[in-house]
């Protein structure tokens, strides 16, 4: 199993970014997703789930306050987090994961929000 994430960047607070999470090596389509984020110091953060198949139910962390939306590609093996109206304490490197494969980390994508 490989998750290689991507979209990150320097931003501004009230900016967005949109993240993408390639899946490879595994049929992932029936399997749910997260969205993690991690900063120095701290233990990966769970900030949303969706689920396999048609990915209807969603799950948010409390932080998350709206500002976050997941979906996913199946065609492209792919899902995506859209985070909006970013604030300061957003900065941190965003991983996905397949929780039925624990041990499958991706490199992550830094997001940095500064004024």
């Amino acid at each position: 199993v490989q998750l290689v994430e991507s979209g990150g960047g320097s931003v501004q607070p009230g900016e967005s970014l949109n993240l993408s999470c390639s899946v490879s090596g595994v049929s992932f389509s029936s399997y749910d997703m997260m969205w993690y984020r991690k900063t120095p110091g701290a233990k990966r953060e769970l900030g949303g789930t969706i689920s396999g198949g048609d990915g209807r139910k969603k799950h948010y962390a409390e932080f998350v306050n709206g500002r976050y939306f997941i979906s996913r590609d199946h065609a492209k093996n792919m899902v995506h987090l859209e985070m909006y109206r970013l604030r300061l304490d957003d900065t941190a490197i965003y991983y996905c994961a397949i929780p039925v494969y624990p041990d499958a980390w991706g490199p992550g994508t830094q997001v940095t929000v500064s004024s």
